[in-house]
């Protein structure tokens, strides 16, 4: 069983001021998200046919959650991992233009989740996605886009405390930046989640760059698909999350492959059969626009933001007997 909740803890709003904290959340951060990275929102699939090659691998062992429609001849549904290819077909197809996006409402089902604290079979973001021009292919870009999104994510923080005075939640707006490896090269010893949690305890707010590629150890920080990320120009956004002391990523994010990008990183995770699927071949061809892109966590950044304990809090999943014994024990209410 990994969930834990600490002794002493009590949430700073009851269920229902927990509802409507909830709801404020969501739609005061997607307005400053639009405003700070010019999107506008689009509807999204819910699944998507695993022949197109439009799911997120993820990892690439988890099991997407699959079914058949009899209405179109029997055709298979992938339900989504995560929009991240979808998003930038979409891009071509409303023909968006240089500096403008999408965001999107993403709902999935991740079937093989460990539950804990913070993870849910539930997930729920907003997946965003961004034309960019080549000359954006940089580091200062991304960084950029990584501080616009802190503000974002902190002027909600100050909306919400103003409307709600319980909150006691504290952000550092200032994002502390480090690759992969240089934490690798600090925290020899430790695990990548052990680095993550130092590191965010220190710092308070970090983004680790450059994910999915082998460090020194030949082991990468953490997985990462091949043909979305750039995993030279990626990261994960982490705050401190004072309820659990530890770490908690709330944006997985990056500028996307270009096809020198995607071709070297199919050969690394040794699936250059990938090159043959439809969304590979529009990359690869030079059909589809250069981006940058991630997900949020609605439900994380509710945690973060509302103080809470465990994702259980605001939104409604199923969990294991133990789990549920766990949080009955110490007074917290799952929805």
């Amino acid at each position: 069983m990994n969930t834990v909740i600490p002794k002493g803890y009590r949430s700073a709003l009851g269920l229902y001021d927990t509802q409507k904290a909830i709801g404020l959340m969501k739609q005061i951060f997607l307005a400053k998200l639009c405003a700070a990275l010019h999107l506008k929102r689009v509807t999204a699939p819910l699944f998507v046919d695993p022949a197109t090659g439009l799911n997120d691998d993820l990892n690439g062992t988890e099991r997407a959650v699959g079914f058949d429609i009899p209405a179109i001849g029997g055709c298979n549904a992938a339900v989504v991992h995560s929009l991240a290819k979808w998003k930038r077909l979409a891009l071509h197809e409303y023909n968006f233009f240089e500096g403008n996006g999408l965001v999107t409402d993403m709902n999935a089902i991740r079937r093989d989740e460990e539950l804990d604290n913070l993870h849910s079979v539930y997930v729920d973001q907003w997946d965003w996605e961004k034309v960019i021009s080549p000359a954006n292919r940089t580091d200062a870009f991304l960084e950029k886009t990584v501080q616009d999104i802190v503000h974002a994510i902190c002027g909600t923080l100050d909306e919400l405390k103003w409307q709600m005075p319980a909150l006691e939640t504290q952000l550092c707006r200032d994002v502390t930046f480090f690759t992969s490896q240089e934490l690798e090269d600090r925290y020899p010893t430790l695990s990548p989640k052990e680095r993550e949690n130092e590191v965010a305890r220190e710092h308070r707010t970090v983004f680790i760059k450059q994910i999915g590629g082998a460090l020194k150890s030949g082991k990468p920080h953490d997985g990462r698909a091949p043909d979305y990320d750039d995993w030279t120009l990626n990261g994960d956004l982490l705050f401190w999350h004072e309820p659990l002391q530890c770490a908690m990523e709330v944006s997985s994010m990056g500028i996307r492959v270009n096809p020198e990008a995607m071709r070297r990183q199919l050969a690394a995770a040794g699936c250059e059969e990938r090159a043959e699927l439809p969304f590979h071949k529009m990359l690869l061809d030079g059909t589809l626009p250069q981006t940058i892109g991630g997900g949020i966590g609605q439900s994380r950044l509710c945690m973060l933001l509302l103080g809470k304990a465990h994702i259980g809090e605001v939104q409604v999943s199923l969990w294991d007997e133990a789990t549920k014994k766990a949080c009955a024990n110490e007074g917290v209410r799952l929805l």
